[in-house]
């Protein structure tokens, strides 16, 4: 099974894992008055053969973060602007 994501070391070995409690959510007071909500979640482990100096086991975590608006000032909110007339899509 590849590393999801990409590239990873021939010899590293995909390692099968489970947390122990939830992911917690941290959540952030921001100066502007919004609030965000963000936690951790690993998507997969990776065993990388072990240091050459002291022999522990080396590992890869891929891991991504999960970010929620839970409060945004009225006053940060912009409308959208119209779409363009031309039926063209704003966005690639």
């Amino acid at each position: 099974m590849a590393f999801p994501g990409g590239n990873f070391p021939p010899d590293g070995e995909l390692i099968e894992f489970e947390t122990e409690e939830e992911p917690k959510w941290i959540t952030v007071k921001l100066k502007d008055g919004s609030i965000l909500q963000i936690k951790m979640e690993i998507v997969s482990i990776l065993r990388n053969g072990n240091d050459p100096n002291t022999g522990i086991p080396n590992y890869m975590i891929q891991a991504t973060n999960i970010i929620r608006l839970v409060k945004v000032p009225k006053e940060l909110i912009v409308k959208p602007k119209k779409s363009n007339e031309g039926g063209q899509p704003l966005y690639r």
